[in-house]
């Protein structure tokens, strides 16, 4: 007479966990039930998996599916049991702190060209000029541009020693300490990178440097989502990331797709919001005058379809390309109209990441297992 694994479930139904009120199978705790010829496996997690606890539930269970099946075979029951997987916070942002750096924040865009490294040096001069110990680290692996932006394209950092280990020390202008690929490669060749080998640069830049004490650390993400998005997120336990689009379709559809990517359910990074980058352009002889030229509103209504808050806008300028080229981003010109867009971008996504300290728990690293000018913000 052979039997089934309803059979082994209509026993399992009969036995209540100790202690627990329920028969195992009302309660969730069978994990897991095979049935092999005359074999019998049953993987059994119960919230009090002591010595004698465990020997009671087996005896039950072997005894209770002999009962059920009622045939003159030998079965042969083997119960394995085991303490439940505590459960997650849904909001749980899963990371292990890194010391001296109290907030981390990724900057990332869907596409390329939307002016993602623009909006990363300029935030990082603004929290500088608030008071805070700002870091920039230039994640784009392919497309380094932070040390022509801040520049010290020539520079390069220095070896210290760190209780007994040789590290980088980031380059340092404007208040802003930096770390960029691009102070270690040729600026004529390009970088043909597998991605282990751009993930492995990568540690090497975040780990093996001395930043000192941080309050933030901004994390200048190359376009897209691909490997070293997810090492990213894999090292560093990441306080939130925003998200850079321009107000057009294409570049609109990509950077849902990155908000997407940081919401994913083994990532869980919270998006403090997303910037719009060329929302319009004023020309000097008509003040007055906005030209929508690659669309209205864009990135503020996608922020609003998808639950997000909307920091800001950014005009398209040329002083603010001219400035990056030339490495005096315009967020140092005090008292200017561009300066005031960066500060009240930079306040709205501190108020942003004080809700998110407020409200979540300390982050911890990411197991990837799938093919506001206040004094501090802390965690």
């Amino acid at each position: 007479m052979s039997f089934t694994k309803k059979d082994i479930y209509t026993a399992l139904e009969t036995i209540t966990a100790p202690g627990e009120g329920k028969s195992l199978i009302e309660n969730k705790n069978v994990t897991n039930v095979v049935v092999f010829g005359d074999e019998v496996e049953v993987d059994v997690a119960i919230q009090n998996p002591t010595l004698q606890a465990k020997k009671k539930i087996e005896s039950e269970i072997s005894k209770a599916i002999k009962a059920q099946i009622n045939t003159a075979l030998t079965v042969k029951v083997n119960v394995t049991v085991v303490k439940p997987a505590q459960k997650e916070n849904p909001n749980q942002i899963r990371g292990k702190e890194i010391p001296n750096i109290k907030n981390i924040i990724a900057i990332a865009s869907g596409k390329g060209g939307v002016g993602k490294s623009t909006i990363t040096a300029n935030t990082a001069i603004t929290l500088a000029k608030m008071g805070f110990r700002v870091g920039v680290l230039d994640a784009d692996i392919y497309g380094p541009s932070q040390h022509i932006m801040f520049d010290v394209e020539k520079a390069k950092p220095l070896s210290v020693n760190v209780e007994g280990r040789s590290k980088m020390k980031p380059v340092e202008n404007y208040g802003v300490k930096l770390l960029s690929l691009g102070f270690f490669t040729n600026p004529d060749q390009a970088v043909i990178w597998r991605g282990p080998m751009a993930s492995k640069a990568l540690n090497q830049l975040i780990f093996d440097a001395d930043w000192g004490e941080l309050d933030f650390l901004l994390l200048d993400l190359p376009p897209g989502t691909g490997d070293v998005h997810l090492s990213i997120v894999q090292a560093l336990p990441i306080s939130g990331a925003v998200v850079i689009s321009t107000p057009q379709n294409i570049a609109l559809a990509d950077a849902k797709k990155g908000v997407a990517m940081f919401q994913q359910e083994n990532i869980k990074v919270p998006v403090l919001g997303i910037v719009e980058n060329m929302a319009f352009f004023t020309p000097e002889e008509l003040p007055n005058n906005k030209y929508y030229i690659f669309g209205k509103d864009g990135a503020k209504n996608l922020a609003s379809d998808i639950h997000t808050k909307f920091l800001g806008e950014v005009p398209l300028v040329q002083s603010i390309r001219e400035s990056g080229d030339v490495g005096h981003p315009v967020a140092l010109q005090n008292g200017t109209v561009l300066e005031a867009a960066f500060q009240d971008i930079t306040k709205e996504m501190l108020s942003e990441l004080l809700k998110r300290n407020e409200n979540l728990p300390p982050t911890e690293v990411v197991r990837i297992t799938t093919m506001s000018g206040c004094s501090a913000v802390k965690k």
